[in-house]
């Protein structure tokens, strides 16, 4: 008889050639394509543009949209959206029309000078990451229906991948072609116009595939048929018919699933959520200032650029690779402990680089450690956060889980330039370092008190 990955997960390097894994490698691309535009990316535009550390510590809250896509998760969870969902389906009706908004927003991003026109690029960096966001909520949500438990941690390790390379694109390739089109050492705006122009252009990846895959078969009925006895009792009552409608898709799209999360893991799903809100925070809170730091210590577009590409990919690439052995062999809450040392070990090395000024040797280093530690944190916490998640409320759980990742985080980041113009850069890596070590504590308490989580 003849066997599917999904039946036997043990069929090693082949699991990756599988048609689902590969549609996996190309949303990851598309969802990781662009944070990095709102945030990383953006932030060496500013400072090459003059605009203040401070001012860009808080532009980054711009990437708040992430931490509160929770609120409208319930709407793409159970919602289509008009028109595009008809001829595509729920889940590709979303991708598609939330594709098609962040393309446009990157465009609006393109024309915008920030010495001139910073609100603006405000808004349309706004209207990316909310479009992005939700496009993290709908991908997500496909992933977790497109197979099996068997299959997850390798469509997670894909999407991981595709995710990781499309920030290193979004990274140093749009320095690369800021640099190209325009001046590597100076101010440019035709070089920044020109690498967001393309950076929208590459959106063209997730698009295409949205178009061409399949919608997922997942059976609601239950859902619909607990919705719809709601309706009814509500009716019952003498609640009007619309009213009772809007009720009960408001009680089984919203509230039933914080009450399926609280019922499966009790009290100890305060600690599991208290872990994913602070797992993150040492990276996300340093590289809000990473390619300001760059700038600071003098290097051009095209030395970041060139060293994330060449190191930064086979780095990506070595830890993505190295995290799925890894958490196959190993239980997933030591390959999280294992990530969070490694994040806040790249942070003393940045605070070592402080030291040593403008070195390439040195640059390589960090970015290299950068990205494998990342890989390997990254493959551990989106396998965790998978595991949590009931597939009959994917879209709204994994949004919630993925929001409280990064809403702690992001908001500590928007003070990020203050408090690198009191203190320094080299006191700033330190600070980062240190506030992830309770991180530890955390993933214990969880080994302890929520050990089916394992």
């Amino acid at each position: 008889m003849e066997h599917t990955v999904d039946e036997h997960p043990n069929t090693g390097w082949r699991v990756y050639l599988e048609k689902k894994v590969l549609i996996m490698l190309a949303l990851g691309f598309s969802s990781g394509l662009p944070i990095l535009l709102v945030f990383g990316t953006l932030s060496f535009w500013l400072r090459e543009a003059e605009v203040s550390r401070t001012d860009i510590g808080y532009f980054s809250w711009v990437a708040l949209a992430y931490g509160f896509k929770w609120i409208w998760s319930p709407l793409i969870d159970r919602f289509p959206v008009p028109v595009f969902s008809k001829l595509l389906g729920r889940r590709r009706g979303w991708m598609v029309f939330s594709q098609l908004l962040i393309i446009a927003s990157l465009c609006g991003m393109a024309i915008s000078n920030p010495q001139a026109e910073l609100s603006q690029l405000a808004i349309f960096a706004i209207i990316v990451a909310i479009a992005s966001a939700s496009q993290d909520i709908v991908i997500d949500a496909y992933r977790i229906e497109l197979a099996t438990e068997r299959l997850q941690a390798a469509l997670a390790a894909a999407y991981m991948t595709g995710y990781r390379l499309a920030m290193i694109m979004a990274g140093a390739g749009a320095l690369a072609f800021a640099a190209l089109f325009g001046s590597d050492t100076g101010y440019d705006p035709i070089g920044w116009k020109t690498a967001y122009f393309i950076m929208a252009g590459l959106m063209s990846v997730g698009l295409i595939t949205a178009l061409c895959i399949h919608e997922p078969k997942v059976n609601g009925k239950a859902m619909d048929d607990l919705e719809a006895d709601i309706r009814h009792k509500l009716e019952a009552k003498g609640v009007s018919h619309r009213m009772a409608r809007i009720a009960a898709w408001f009680y089984t799209a919203a509230v039933m699933p914080f009450i399926d999360f609280f019922s499966r893991y009790g009290k100890a799903g305060l600690l599991l959520l208290a872990l994913i809100s602070c797992y993150r925070i040492s990276d996300i809170v340093m590289g809000i200032m990473a390619n300001a730091f760059y700038v600071d210590m003098g290097f051009s577009k095209s030395e970041v650029a060139t060293v994330s590409k060449i190191y930064g990919v086979i780095m990506t690439l070595a830890g993505a690779g190295l995290g799925g052995i890894l958490i196959y062999r190993y239980n997933t809450l030591k390959i999280l402990a294992l990530g969070a040392v490694l994040a806040a070990f790249t942070n003393l090395l940045f605070m070592a680089f402080t030291y040593i000024g403008n070195s390439l040797p040195m640059l390589t280093l960090v970015i290299s450690i950068d990205n494998l530690s990342a890989g390997i944190a990254t493959a551990a916490f989106i396998a965790f956060m998978s595991s949590l998640t009931n597939v009959a409320f994917s879209a709204t759980q994994y949004a919630l889980f993925s929001s409280i990742m990064l809403l702690f985080p992001k908001f500590l980041a928007g003070f990020s330039g203050l408090f690198v113009d009191h203190w320094g850069y080299n006191i700033f890596f330190l600070s980062t370092a240190l506030i992830g070590l309770p991180v530890l504590l955390l993933i214990k308490a969880v080994a302890t008190y929520a050990p089916h989580q394992n």
